[in-house]
Protein backbone atom coordinates (compact mmCIF):
# COMPACT_ATOMS: atom_id res chain seq x y z
CA UNK A 1 0.00 0.00 0.00
CA UNK A 2 1.06 3.58 -0.75
CA UNK A 3 1.85 5.87 1.98
CA UNK A 4 -0.09 8.45 2.88
CA UNK A 5 1.58 11.62 4.00
CA UNK A 6 -0.03 14.64 5.84
CA UNK A 7 1.80 17.64 7.44
CA UNK A 8 -0.82 16.39 10.66
CA UNK A 9 -1.90 13.17 12.00
CA UNK A 10 -4.37 13.24 14.30
CA UNK A 11 -4.20 9.88 16.68
CA UNK A 12 -7.42 9.21 18.20
CA UNK A 13 -10.78 9.58 16.34
CA UNK A 14 -12.29 10.88 19.81
CA UNK A 15 -14.57 13.73 20.63
CA UNK A 16 -11.26 15.96 21.71
CA UNK A 17 -9.18 14.50 18.43
CA UNK A 18 -11.53 15.97 15.99
CA UNK A 19 -12.32 19.49 18.05
CA UNK A 20 -8.37 19.31 17.29
CA UNK A 21 -8.42 18.90 13.88
CA UNK A 22 -11.69 20.57 13.44
CA UNK A 23 -9.36 24.21 15.20
CA UNK A 24 -6.29 22.94 13.60
CA UNK A 25 -8.45 23.11 9.53
CA UNK A 26 -10.53 26.48 10.40
CA UNK A 27 -7.08 28.26 11.29
CA UNK A 28 -4.54 26.42 8.36
CA UNK A 29 -6.77 26.36 5.40
CA UNK A 30 -5.61 23.66 3.23
CA UNK A 31 -3.22 21.93 5.73
CA UNK A 32 -2.95 18.01 5.15
CA UNK A 33 -4.22 16.52 7.92
CA UNK A 34 -5.70 13.02 8.60
CA UNK A 35 -7.30 11.72 11.63
CA UNK A 36 -6.71 8.12 12.75
CA UNK A 37 -9.28 6.09 14.90
CA UNK A 38 -8.55 2.54 15.74
CA UNK A 39 -12.27 1.88 16.24
CA UNK A 40 -14.41 1.20 12.90
CA UNK A 41 -16.24 4.18 14.05
CA UNK A 42 -15.86 7.21 15.84
CA UNK A 43 -16.41 8.24 19.26
CA UNK A 44 -16.75 4.94 20.48
CA UNK A 45 -15.25 4.56 24.09
CA UNK A 46 -15.35 8.07 26.33
CA UNK A 47 -16.75 10.15 23.81
CA UNK A 48 -19.56 7.95 23.48
CA UNK A 49 -20.12 6.15 26.79
CA UNK A 50 -20.38 9.41 29.23
CA UNK A 51 -23.12 10.74 31.15
CA UNK A 52 -23.79 13.45 29.06
CA UNK A 53 -23.47 16.45 30.76
CA UNK A 54 -22.79 20.01 30.18
CA UNK A 55 -20.84 20.63 33.28
CA UNK A 56 -21.03 24.61 33.97
CA UNK A 57 -17.44 24.47 35.88
CA UNK A 58 -18.70 23.65 39.43
CA UNK A 59 -16.06 21.51 40.76
CA UNK A 60 -12.43 22.82 39.18
CA UNK A 61 -9.68 24.66 41.20
CA UNK A 62 -9.99 28.05 39.89
CA UNK A 63 -7.15 29.11 37.41
CA UNK A 64 -6.75 25.35 36.44
CA UNK A 65 -7.05 24.54 32.79
CA UNK A 66 -9.91 22.94 34.02
CA UNK A 67 -12.03 25.79 35.03
CA UNK A 68 -10.82 28.04 32.15
CA UNK A 69 -11.65 25.09 29.23
CA UNK A 70 -14.47 24.03 30.78
CA UNK A 71 -16.18 27.79 30.77
CA UNK A 72 -15.25 28.75 27.67
CA UNK A 73 -15.93 25.60 26.20
CA UNK A 74 -19.49 24.95 27.38
CA UNK A 75 -20.31 28.40 26.00
CA UNK A 76 -18.84 27.53 22.88
CA UNK A 77 -20.74 24.28 22.58
CA UNK A 78 -24.15 25.77 23.42
CA UNK A 79 -23.48 27.68 19.95
CA UNK A 80 -22.19 25.03 18.24
CA UNK A 81 -25.22 23.05 18.95
CA UNK A 82 -28.05 25.98 18.14
CA UNK A 83 -25.98 26.22 15.20
CA UNK A 84 -26.26 22.54 14.05
CA UNK A 85 -29.42 21.42 15.83
CA UNK A 86 -28.49 19.05 18.05
CA UNK A 87 -30.63 19.04 21.01
CA UNK A 88 -29.30 20.31 24.49
CA UNK A 89 -31.40 20.95 27.45
CA UNK A 90 -30.65 23.20 30.37
CA UNK A 91 -31.77 20.37 32.82
CA UNK A 92 -30.15 22.14 35.84
CA UNK A 93 -28.25 20.26 38.42
CA UNK A 94 -28.46 20.42 42.44
CA UNK A 95 -25.68 19.42 44.91
CA UNK A 96 -27.24 18.02 48.02
CA UNK A 97 -26.10 17.70 51.24
CA UNK A 98 -27.54 15.25 53.11
CA UNK A 99 -26.05 15.78 56.56
CA UNK A 100 -24.61 18.37 58.59
CA UNK A 101 -21.21 16.81 57.92
CA UNK A 102 -21.29 17.48 54.32
CA UNK A 103 -22.28 21.45 54.47
CA UNK A 104 -18.38 21.98 54.79
CA UNK A 105 -17.86 20.27 51.37
CA UNK A 106 -20.46 21.99 49.95
CA UNK A 107 -19.42 25.59 51.16
CA UNK A 108 -16.09 24.73 49.71
CA UNK A 109 -17.87 23.88 46.71
CA UNK A 110 -19.67 26.86 46.35
CA UNK A 111 -16.71 28.96 46.97
CA UNK A 112 -14.94 27.32 43.93
CA UNK A 113 -18.56 27.94 41.81
CA UNK A 114 -18.30 31.39 42.12
CA UNK A 115 -14.50 32.00 41.90
CA UNK A 116 -15.60 30.07 38.16
CA UNK A 117 -18.12 32.51 37.84
CA UNK A 118 -20.95 29.44 37.33
CA UNK A 119 -23.77 31.47 35.75
CA UNK A 120 -26.81 31.70 38.01
CA UNK A 121 -25.64 29.58 40.83
CA UNK A 122 -27.87 29.34 43.89
CA UNK A 123 -27.59 27.87 46.90
CA UNK A 124 -30.84 26.62 48.82
CA UNK A 125 -32.32 25.40 51.56
CA UNK A 126 -35.34 22.11 52.19
CA UNK A 127 -38.06 23.87 50.57
CA UNK A 128 -36.25 25.03 47.41
CA UNK A 129 -34.69 21.68 47.04
CA UNK A 130 -38.09 20.13 46.72
CA UNK A 131 -39.60 22.83 44.34
CA UNK A 132 -36.76 22.03 41.84
CA UNK A 133 -36.45 17.98 42.69
CA UNK A 134 -39.72 17.19 44.64
CA UNK A 135 -38.61 13.79 45.22
CA UNK A 136 -34.95 14.25 46.60
CA UNK A 137 -33.66 14.57 50.05
CA UNK A 138 -31.12 16.82 51.79
CA UNK A 139 -30.89 19.92 54.37
CA UNK A 140 -29.20 21.97 51.79
CA UNK A 141 -27.87 22.16 48.11
CA UNK A 142 -26.18 24.17 45.63
CA UNK A 143 -28.66 24.76 42.02
CA UNK A 144 -26.52 25.24 38.78
CA UNK A 145 -30.19 26.17 37.01
CA UNK A 146 -27.47 26.58 33.11
CA UNK A 147 -25.88 22.65 33.67
CA UNK A 148 -27.44 20.46 30.80
CA UNK A 149 -27.56 17.48 28.96
CA UNK A 150 -26.16 16.41 25.66
CA UNK A 151 -25.71 13.68 23.14
CA UNK A 152 -21.97 14.28 23.19
CA UNK A 153 -21.24 10.95 20.42
CA UNK A 154 -23.83 13.51 18.16
CA UNK A 155 -21.68 16.55 18.21
CA UNK A 156 -18.73 14.21 18.04
CA UNK A 157 -19.63 12.95 14.46
CA UNK A 158 -20.34 16.81 14.03
CA UNK A 159 -16.96 17.79 14.80
CA UNK A 160 -15.66 14.92 12.17
CA UNK A 161 -18.19 16.30 9.34
CA UNK A 162 -16.97 19.67 9.84
CA UNK A 163 -12.71 17.37 9.51
CA UNK A 164 -14.15 16.02 6.55
CA UNK A 165 -16.04 19.73 4.97
CA UNK A 166 -12.69 21.22 5.13
CA UNK A 167 -10.51 19.08 3.56
CA UNK A 168 -9.56 16.83 6.42
CA UNK A 169 -9.57 12.89 5.81
CA UNK A 170 -10.48 10.41 8.73
CA UNK A 171 -9.14 7.02 8.84
CA UNK A 172 -11.06 4.10 10.50
CA UNK A 173 -10.13 1.11 11.85
CA UNK A 174 -6.44 2.59 11.79
CA UNK A 175 -4.92 1.43 14.71
CA UNK A 176 -1.18 2.75 15.59
CA UNK A 177 1.23 0.10 16.28
CA UNK A 178 4.42 1.96 16.19
CA UNK A 179 6.02 5.56 15.86
CA UNK A 180 9.01 6.46 13.86
CA UNK A 181 11.10 9.04 12.95
CA UNK A 182 12.92 9.53 9.31
CA UNK A 183 14.81 12.25 8.87
CA UNK A 184 11.96 15.23 9.68
CA UNK A 185 9.39 12.96 9.35
CA UNK A 186 7.57 11.14 11.68
CA UNK A 187 6.55 7.38 10.08
CA UNK A 188 3.49 5.89 11.53
CA UNK A 189 2.75 2.24 11.08
CA UNK A 190 -0.26 1.14 11.22
CA UNK A 191 -2.87 -1.65 10.66
CA UNK A 192 -3.67 -0.05 7.12
CA UNK A 193 -0.63 1.03 5.82
CA UNK A 194 1.78 3.61 6.43
CA UNK A 195 1.27 7.72 7.33
CA UNK A 196 4.05 9.89 7.00
CA UNK A 197 3.79 12.72 8.81
CA UNK A 198 5.65 15.85 9.69
CA UNK A 199 3.96 16.33 12.87
CA UNK A 200 1.65 14.21 15.16
CA UNK A 201 -1.00 15.16 18.02
CA UNK A 202 -2.27 12.14 20.08
CA UNK A 203 -5.36 12.31 21.63
CA UNK A 204 -5.33 8.80 22.32
CA UNK A 205 -7.72 8.29 25.36
CA UNK A 206 -7.71 5.40 27.07
CA UNK A 207 -4.38 4.94 25.25
CA UNK A 208 -2.35 7.96 25.85
CA UNK A 209 0.27 6.60 27.77
CA UNK A 210 0.70 4.17 25.42
CA UNK A 211 0.80 6.33 22.24
CA UNK A 212 2.85 8.27 23.92
CA UNK A 213 5.82 5.86 24.53
CA UNK A 214 5.87 4.96 20.42
CA UNK A 215 7.33 7.98 20.40
CA UNK A 216 9.89 7.75 23.43
CA UNK A 217 8.21 10.89 24.98
CA UNK A 218 6.26 8.51 27.80
CA UNK A 219 5.94 11.09 30.45
CA UNK A 220 5.82 10.54 34.30
CA UNK A 221 1.86 9.41 34.50
CA UNK A 222 0.54 6.02 33.94
CA UNK A 223 -3.04 5.85 32.60
CA UNK A 224 -5.19 3.43 34.68
CA UNK A 225 -8.65 2.82 32.79
CA UNK A 226 -11.36 3.11 36.18
CA UNK A 227 -14.93 1.59 34.65
CA UNK A 228 -18.27 3.11 35.84
CA UNK A 229 -21.57 1.11 36.04
CA UNK A 230 -25.02 2.85 35.63
CA UNK A 231 -28.36 1.46 36.55
CA UNK A 232 -31.69 2.87 34.72
CA UNK A 233 -34.74 3.87 36.07
CA UNK A 234 -37.05 2.10 34.71
CA UNK A 235 -39.57 4.26 32.44
CA UNK A 236 -42.21 4.01 35.17
CA UNK A 237 -39.44 5.80 38.36
CA UNK A 238 -38.37 8.49 35.73
CA UNK A 239 -40.82 11.37 37.48
CA UNK A 240 -38.59 10.89 40.65
CA UNK A 241 -35.40 12.63 38.99
CA UNK A 242 -36.63 15.71 36.53
CA UNK A 243 -32.64 17.16 35.91
CA UNK A 244 -29.48 16.06 37.61
CA UNK A 245 -29.45 15.23 41.30
CA UNK A 246 -25.66 14.63 42.51
CA UNK A 247 -24.02 14.05 45.92
CA UNK A 248 -21.00 16.52 47.45
CA UNK A 249 -17.85 15.22 45.87
CA UNK A 250 -15.11 13.59 48.00
CA UNK A 251 -12.42 16.44 47.37
CA UNK A 252 -9.70 13.46 47.40
CA UNK A 253 -11.10 11.97 44.32
CA UNK A 254 -11.48 13.25 40.66
CA UNK A 255 -14.97 11.30 40.62
CA UNK A 256 -18.06 13.60 41.52
CA UNK A 257 -19.86 10.32 43.44
CA UNK A 258 -22.72 7.56 42.51
CA UNK A 259 -25.93 10.46 40.85
CA UNK A 260 -28.53 10.89 39.03
CA UNK A 261 -28.50 11.75 35.28
CA UNK A 262 -31.89 12.60 32.75
CA UNK A 263 -30.38 11.89 29.63
CA UNK A 264 -31.28 14.12 26.30
CA UNK A 265 -33.32 10.80 25.46
CA UNK A 266 -35.51 11.04 28.48
CA UNK A 267 -34.04 8.19 30.22
CA UNK A 268 -32.60 8.08 33.87
CA UNK A 269 -29.35 6.71 34.47
CA UNK A 270 -28.32 6.56 38.17
CA UNK A 271 -24.58 6.03 38.79
CA UNK A 272 -21.62 5.26 38.49
CA UNK A 273 -19.37 3.55 40.87
CA UNK A 274 -15.37 3.57 39.99
CA UNK A 275 -13.66 0.55 40.10
CA UNK A 276 -10.58 -0.71 38.40
CA UNK A 277 -11.55 -1.68 34.91
CA UNK A 278 -9.36 -5.38 33.97
CA UNK A 279 -8.50 -4.31 30.11
CA UNK A 280 -7.94 -0.68 28.74
CA UNK A 281 -11.95 -1.29 27.61
CA UNK A 282 -13.01 -3.31 29.83
CA UNK A 283 -16.51 -2.09 30.10
CA UNK A 284 -17.89 -5.58 31.34
CA UNK A 285 -16.89 -7.21 34.98
CA UNK A 286 -15.85 -10.50 32.59
CA UNK A 287 -13.89 -8.41 30.45
CA UNK A 288 -10.00 -8.96 31.70
CA UNK A 289 -6.44 -8.57 29.73
CA UNK A 290 -4.51 -10.65 31.86
CA UNK A 291 -1.23 -8.53 30.65
CA UNK A 292 -2.73 -5.19 31.24
CA UNK A 293 -3.74 -5.98 34.84
CA UNK A 294 -0.58 -6.90 35.88
CA UNK A 295 0.98 -4.06 34.57
CA UNK A 296 -1.46 -2.11 36.80
CA UNK A 297 -0.70 -3.88 39.48
CA UNK A 298 3.26 -3.94 39.41
CA UNK A 299 2.99 0.42 38.82
CA UNK A 300 4.36 1.70 41.82
CA UNK A 301 1.75 4.75 41.55
CA UNK A 302 -1.24 2.34 41.46
CA UNK A 303 0.35 0.74 44.97
CA UNK A 304 0.25 3.75 46.31
CA UNK A 305 -2.88 5.14 45.42
CA UNK A 306 -4.38 1.68 46.77
CA UNK A 307 -2.41 1.48 49.74
CA UNK A 308 -3.43 5.02 50.44
CA UNK A 309 -7.03 4.53 49.56
CA UNK A 310 -8.12 1.14 50.20
CA UNK A 311 -11.09 1.34 52.76
CA UNK A 312 -12.87 3.61 49.53
CA UNK A 313 -11.95 1.38 46.85
CA UNK A 314 -12.59 -2.04 48.66
CA UNK A 315 -16.47 -0.01 49.44
CA UNK A 316 -16.73 0.45 45.81
CA UNK A 317 -15.86 -3.11 44.56
CA UNK A 318 -18.63 -4.18 46.94
CA UNK A 319 -21.23 -1.71 45.75
CA UNK A 320 -19.92 -3.05 42.17
CA UNK A 321 -20.55 -6.65 43.10
CA UNK A 322 -24.02 -5.66 44.98
CA UNK A 323 -27.42 -4.05 43.56
CA UNK A 324 -28.58 -3.96 47.16
CA UNK A 325 -25.95 -2.04 48.04
CA UNK A 326 -25.76 0.33 45.08
CA UNK A 327 -29.64 0.72 45.41
CA UNK A 328 -28.90 1.76 48.90
CA UNK A 329 -26.73 4.63 48.05
CA UNK A 330 -29.36 5.41 45.63
CA UNK A 331 -32.08 5.45 48.07
CA UNK A 332 -30.35 7.59 50.49
CA UNK A 333 -31.29 10.70 47.77
CA UNK A 334 -34.74 9.40 46.65
CA UNK A 335 -36.23 8.00 49.41
CA UNK A 336 -39.29 7.06 47.41
CA UNK A 337 -37.36 4.65 45.19
CA UNK A 338 -38.15 0.96 45.03
CA UNK A 339 -35.43 -2.12 44.46
CA UNK A 340 -37.74 -2.92 41.34
CA UNK A 341 -37.25 0.43 40.03
CA UNK A 342 -33.30 0.00 39.01
CA UNK A 343 -32.24 -2.51 36.13
CA UNK A 344 -28.79 -2.92 35.45
CA UNK A 345 -27.30 -0.53 32.32
CA UNK A 346 -25.05 0.78 30.43
CA UNK A 347 -20.72 1.47 31.54
CA UNK A 348 -17.93 3.18 30.71
CA UNK A 349 -14.14 3.22 31.40
CA UNK A 350 -12.57 6.54 32.24
CA UNK A 351 -8.66 7.32 31.47
CA UNK A 352 -7.22 8.44 34.65
CA UNK A 353 -3.45 9.71 34.72
CA UNK A 354 -2.12 8.21 37.49
CA UNK A 355 1.83 9.65 38.55
CA UNK A 356 4.12 7.56 40.05
CA UNK A 357 3.77 8.56 43.73
CA UNK A 358 0.09 8.21 43.42
CA UNK A 359 -1.48 11.05 42.70
CA UNK A 360 -4.43 11.17 40.49
CA UNK A 361 -4.11 13.61 38.27
CA UNK A 362 -6.94 16.43 38.81
CA UNK A 363 -6.33 19.05 35.31
CA UNK A 364 -6.06 18.46 31.85
CA UNK A 365 -2.15 17.74 31.03
CA UNK A 366 -0.79 18.58 27.42
CA UNK A 367 2.97 18.04 27.05
CA UNK A 368 4.96 18.32 23.80
CA UNK A 369 7.80 17.67 22.12
CA UNK A 370 9.62 18.55 18.69
CA UNK A 371 7.15 17.51 16.30
CA UNK A 372 4.40 15.69 18.97
CA UNK A 373 1.73 16.86 20.93
CA UNK A 374 0.09 14.28 23.63
CA UNK A 375 -2.88 15.21 25.29
CA UNK A 376 -1.85 13.15 27.87
CA UNK A 377 -5.12 13.49 30.60
CA UNK A 378 -8.64 14.66 29.43
CA UNK A 379 -11.11 13.34 31.66
CA UNK A 380 -14.52 15.23 32.74
CA UNK A 381 -15.36 17.98 31.44
CA UNK A 382 -13.49 17.52 28.90
CA UNK A 383 -16.39 16.63 26.35
CA UNK A 384 -18.02 19.67 27.87
CA UNK A 385 -14.53 21.83 27.09
CA UNK A 386 -13.76 20.32 23.67
CA UNK A 387 -13.81 22.90 21.59
CA UNK A 388 -11.98 24.93 23.48
CA UNK A 389 -9.72 22.27 24.16
CA UNK A 390 -9.39 21.76 20.07
CA UNK A 391 -8.05 25.09 20.32
CA UNK A 392 -5.63 24.96 22.95
CA UNK A 393 -4.30 22.12 21.24
CA UNK A 394 -4.52 23.34 17.47
CA UNK A 395 -2.41 27.26 19.26
CA UNK A 396 -0.28 24.80 20.35
CA UNK A 397 0.42 22.86 17.34
CA UNK A 398 0.67 26.04 14.85
CA UNK A 399 3.23 27.49 17.41
CA UNK A 400 4.74 24.51 17.93
CA UNK A 401 5.45 22.96 14.87
CA UNK A 402 5.63 26.62 13.23
CA UNK A 403 2.57 26.33 11.02
CA UNK A 404 2.42 29.89 10.58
Amino acid sequence: MTDVRADIAVVGGGIIGLATARALLARRPGLRLVVLEQEPGLALHQSGHNSGVVHAGLYYAPGSLKARLCREGKLDLETYCRDHDIPLDHVGKLVVALTAGELPGLEALRERGVANRVEGLEEVGPERIREIEPHAAGIRALWSPRTAIVDFRRVALAYAADVEANGGTIRTSTRVLAIGEVGDDRVLATTTGSIVARNVIACAGLWADRVAAMTGDSGPERIIPFRGDYYTLRPSARHLVRGLLYPVPDPRFPFLGIHFTRRIDGAVWAGPNAVLAFARAGYRRRDVDPGELLSVLAYRGFQRLAARYWRTGTAEFLRDLSKRLFFDELRRRVPELRLRDIEFGPSGVRAQALDPDGSLVDDFRIGDGPHVLHVRNAPSPAATASLAIGREVASRAIERFELG
